[in-house]
């Protein structure tokens, strides 16, 4: 989730919508929970199941390759007591030799394959999700852009954004009103009755190199 988090904070910071024609009124502010917005929003919850089902089908390759290795080691583990064994012929030893020593490159060659599938597949799997977040970040900040225009805010602050020092951005303002209510109500107006908000837990990790 470190990426989404990112994303999130690159939105939160452009996120100030002002108008040069009120500096000689009462300015009208708002305030938005842009990580609330995020996390319950329809499509967010959408875009996490389809990338947590490609993760897992990522992770079922990855298992099949492993155990097609590990059947390779437990062969070479049987031709490793062959040539050990005194009663076994020099000519036998040797063809044995020979084939472990196969063995062990066709396992090399395998586990290099499998490394290599795994770096493509979740570099592929991080770049998908990185658009999808991005895209979706987009969707929400032209919504709070439009609704401040609407409703002729001249500012809007992002009152869940926070510093590099993990301090709110957002300390305190006074007579704001916070659209966050409405922004999600319209950005859910149409989402299928069986989505639920985004869970709190992080999504699975990609498939770790064994």
């Amino acid at each position: 989730m470190t990426i989404i988090r990112r994303f999130i904070a690159v939105a939160m910071a452009a996120l100030f919508v002002g108008s040069a024609a009120a500096q000689d009124a009462k300015l009208k502010i708002a305030t938005v929970d842009m990580q609330q917005l995020f996390k319950e929003y329809y499509r967010t919850t959408e875009a996490q199941q389809q990338i947590n089902v490609e993760r897992a089908r990522i992770q079922k390759d990855n298992n099949e390759k492993l155990t097609a290795i590990r059947q390779i080691e437990s062969d070479i583990a049987l031709l490793k007591k062959q040539i050990e064994d005194p009663s076994l012929s020099d000519q036998k030893k040797a063809q044995v030799y020979k084939d472990h020593q196969a063995k062990y490159q066709e396992g090399i060659q395998l586990d290099k394959e499998r490394r290599e599938f795994l770096g493509r597949k979740n570099q592929a799997l991080n770049e998908k999700m990185v658009q999808r977040m991005r895209g979706i970040l987009e969707e929400i900040r032209k919504l709070v852009e439009e609704r401040a225009k609407a409703e002729n805010f001249d500012y809007v602050f992002d009152k869940s954004g926070m510093s590099t020092s993990q301090v709110p951005f957002l300390l305190y303002t006074k007579d704001a009103t916070d659209i966050t209510a409405a922004l999600l109500k319209d950005l859910n107006k149409d989402a299928p009755a069986e989505s639920a908000p985004a869970p709190e837990a992080p999504a699975p990790e990609a498939p770790k190199d064994k």
